[in-house]
């Protein structure tokens, strides 16, 4: 299994502190089934940076350590990126790392609103050969209250990732409905752990299909992992036709 969203690198931002705590990862990852992470350290989100040749740097690193404790897991180079208006000019693009150097670009949005200035920079992006990918946007406030705001996304071209500790429940039922409403209305196409360490913030990766099987079936499970394969490779992924998350469906359970 691939996970493409993960903080495992040390001492980078939020996720792993060490390199102990990266093991550690390393670790409950191998448990859950995942062979491969894209390390996926934040910024530009006001508190970290972390620019590309830094990561490739850590990466290498990591994946030697790993290699010294025999445990069976590849690191694969990301970035996840916080939108701001200056993303594509020429002095701030250099430092931007797609998903294992795929035309794949991870972008965040704040928690609480979508900036007005999203749907076109979304548009450039994609005008400069790069394909967009919204992370965790089943967190994000207005979106919630406005889901219609994915829908005009996703139909312009851009892709969504869930969090699998959204889709199980971990971040309370308000979330994990919306994030069933996401994927019933063909709004995400990517699901993976945005897991920072492991206890409070691990991978769910197992549980989240479990759901996603139960909920959708087996062919839906199918289509996350295999999405996830076609990312890696930097091939096009899988999408079928978005459509609007209706009002009436708030009140559905997961």
């Amino acid at each position: 299994m691939i996970d493409i969203h993960c903080h495992i690198l040390p001492s980078l931002d939020d996720g792993a502190k060490d390199i102990s705590e990266s093991v550690a990862m390393a670790r409950e990852a191998v448990k859950e089934g995942i062979d491969t992470i894209i390390a996926t350290p934040h910024h530009k989100n006001g508190q970290y940076e972390n620019k590309k040749l830094t990561i490739l740097e850590e990466v290498k690193l990591l994946n030697k350590r790993l290699q010294e404790e025999k445990i069976p897991l590849n690191i694969l180079p990301g970035q996840e990126t916080r939108i701001f208006g200056e993303f594509l000019e020429e002095e701030e693009l250099v430092h931007i790392l797609p998903l294992n150097q795929t035309q794949y670009v991870f972008v965040e949005l704040p928690s609480g609103h979508v900036p007005r200035y999203t749907e076109r920079l979304l548009f450039d992006v994609q005008l400069k050969g790069f394909i967009p990918i919204i992370v965790h946007p089943e967190r994000n406030t207005e979106i919630i209250t406005n889901p219609d705001i994915m829908y005009n996304l996703v139909k312009k071209g851009a892709l969504t990732q869930v969090t699998a500790s959204s889709v199980a429940g971990y971040f309370g039922k308000k979330i994990q409905k919306f994030s069933a409403q996401l994927i019933e209305a063909n709004l995400t196409h990517f699901l993976a752990s945005d897991a920072h360490n492991v206890n409070n913030r691990t991978f769910k990766m197992m549980d989240a299909l479990d759901m996603v099987e139960a909920k959708f079936g087996v062919d839906m499970v199918y289509f996350y992992t295999e999405n996830a394969e076609l990312l890696i490779e930097g091939k096009n992924v899988m999408k079928e036709i978005p459509e609007r998350v209706k009002a009436k469906k708030f009140l559905g359970i997961f």
